[in-house]
């Protein structure tokens, strides 16, 4: 009534499903890291096609195309979609120059205006009102600043 598959049809559905799964994986977690398993079952499956008997080379193929392609690959993949990361509004602070509106020292918070927003800031130094300082960081919701 059925028929057994061969070990060549299953290992054929075997990489087919890993590739299809692994690229889903990435898909729905864009981690850069289950993407690479789908190059190496991708590989591994054209051997299984071409090489019928040949499981050792398999996954052997498996393991090293996806080792490879993870370590070599993703870091230049990963530089290339950092640089169209958005920072928040609250980043793009850092560098620009803000008023003090509330005296700073480093052991009492102080207040800056910066871009019409009143912030909570810190300062390793004394910083009178009416002072220029520079945004250096965002520690949580405090500004570090320093007197310019």
């Amino acid at each position: 009534m059925f028929q057994a598959l061969s070990l060549t049809d299953t290992m054929i559905i075997i990489w087919a499903a890993v590739f299809v799964l692994a690229g889903f994986i990435e898909a729905t977690t864009m981690d850069l890291t289950s993407i690479w398993f789908s190059g190496g079952a991708l590989i591994s499956l054209l051997i299984a096609i071409i090489f019928p008997n040949s499981l050792v080379a398999q996954f052997l193929a498996f393991t090293i195309v996806s080792a490879l392609m993870l370590i070599f690959l993703r870091p230049i993949f990963k530089r290339y979609l950092k640089k169209n990361e958005v920072r928040t509004n609250a980043d793009r602070l850092i560098g620009k120059n803000a008023y003090c509106i509330k005296a700073i020292s480093p052991d009492n918070r102080g207040e800056v205006k910066i871009d019409g927003k009143i912030w909570t800031a810190v300062a390793n130094e004394e910083i009178n009102i009416n002072e220029k300082v520079e945004v250096l960081a965002i520690d949580g919701v405090k500004l570090v600043v320093k007197k310019l």
